[in-house]
C-alpha cells in the first residue's frame, strides 16, 4: 500500500520548506524542529489541572483529567533520544488523559549527546519508580499503571517493563509500544527498503544510535536493544502499534512476536500506509486510528488489574 494522502501532504510541505534531514542536523538544530511542529497541533482538549512537582527525582509534567482517574500511564516520548520536550508532547498527553481517564505523567528524560545511554534508561527507571511511589497523591487513589512510549520512548518502556518485572516492581497493569526501538541492527528489510526513507529514515536511525551510544559494541546490551534479552517471559500485557512504512515496522513485529512466544498477552496493529512518527502527529488522519487503538488497549489492561 502506498503512503497515505495526508502524510504525503506533509512530507512534501516539509521538503518545500528546504530543512535538509536530519542526519545533516547537529542536535541543536534538529530539537528546533519539534516545537514548529507542535504549534500545528494547538493546545489539546482541557484537563482538570497540569503540575510539574518538584519532587520529581527527574522533570516529568503530570496531566489530571476531570472526573476520577482510572489509572496512570507513564509516558516516555520519542525522539532518538536526542531529541523531544514536555511541552511538545503535552497536546498528545492532553488527549491521553482525556480518551483514556487516566493521570499521564510526561518524563522528561535526559538527551544525547549530552547525556549519552544509559543516562535515558536510569531517568526512565527514576521516573515510574517515583510514580509508583507516588500514586495515591497523584490519582487520589491507589490506581494500576500502565507505562507507554514511542520510538526511543517505546525502547525506555520495553527496558523499564523488564526491569520491574527483574526488580518484583513496580507492578504494572500494562505497556504501549508505539513503534518501539528494539534492536540495533539498521539492515533489516525494512531499513533498506526505498518505500521507508521518509520523516525518519536509516540515515536518520544511524544518527541517533550515533549520538546516543556511540559504541556499536554496547548497543546490543539489553537496556539499548531489548529484543536481545535473554528471557522476555512474564511481562505485562503488550500493546504494539507499528507503521508499514517504518524503517522500525521488523524490529516492532520480531519483539511482539518474541513477547508472544515467551506467553505474554500481545495485541498488535500494523496500521497500513502510515510512516514513522503518524502516532505523535496529530493532524495526520493515521493519528486518530493509532489512538482509538492505545485507548482501547489501555482500557482491558486497566479492566484486567482492577
Amino acid at each position: 500500500m502506498a503512503l497515505d494522502d495526508a502524510s504525503t501532504a506533509l512530507l512534501v510541505q516539509l521538503g518545500e520548506s528546504g530543512l535538509p534531514p536530519i542526519s545533516d542536523m547537529t542536535p541543536e538544530q534538529a530539537r528546533n524542529l519539534g516545537p514548529a511542529l507542535a504549534e500545528m497541533y494547538g493546545p489539546g482538549p482541557d484537563v482538570a489541572h497540569v503540575v510539574e512537582p518538584a519532587d520529581a527525582p527527574v522533570p516529568v509534567r503530570v496531566i489530571v483529567p476531570d472526573g476520577t482517574p482510572n489509572g496512570v500511564v507513564v509516558y516516555y516520548h520519542g525522539g532518538g533520544w536526542v531529541i523531544g520536550a514536555l511541552d511538545e508532547f503535552e497536546t498528545l498527553g492532553r488527549t491521553l488523559a482525556v480518551r483514556t481517564g487516566c493521570v499521564v505523567v510526561l518524563v522528561d528524560y535526559r538527551l544525547a549527546p549530552e547525556h549519552r545511554y544509559p543516562a535515558a534508561v536510569e531517568d526512565a527507571w527514576a521516573a515510574l519508580r517515583w510514580v509508583d511511589e507516588q500514586v495515591e497523591t497523584l490519582a487520589g487513589a491507589r490506581v494500576p499503571v500502565v507505562v507507554a512510549g514511542d520510538s526511543a520512548g517505546g525502547n525506555l518502556t520495553a527496558i523499564v517493563a523488564r526491569r520491574a518485572r527483574d526488580t518484583g516492581g513496580p507492578a504494572l497493569a500494562g505497556q504501549v509500544l508505539v513503534y518501539p526501538v528494539t534492536d540495533a541492527d539498521v539492515d533489516r528489510p525494512s531499513y533498506v527498503d526505498p518505500a521507508n526513507q521518509l520523516i525518519v529514515s536509516r540515515g536518520a536511525m544511524i544518527w541517533f544510535w550515533g549520538h546516543y551510544i556511540p559504541d556499536p559494541a554496547v548497543r546490543g546490551e539489553p537496556d539499548a536493544s531489548p529484543l536481545r534479552a535473554d528471557d522476555l517471559g512474564g511481562l505485562p500485557p503488550a500493546a504494539v502499534l507499528l507503521a508499514e512504512h517504518d524503517p522500525l515496522r521488523d524490529e516492532g513485529q520480531a519483539y511482539a512476536q518474541r513477547l508472544t512466544e515467551a506467553g505474554n498477552a500481545v495485541s498488535t496493529l500494523l496500521v497500513p500506509g502510515q510512516m514513522h512518527g503518524f502516532f505523535t502527529l496529530l493532524t495526520l488522519p493515521g493519528a486518530a486510528v493509532g489512538m482509538d487503538f492505545v485507548v482501547e488497549e489501555i482500557a482491558k489492561h486497566l479492566a484486567a488489574a482492577s
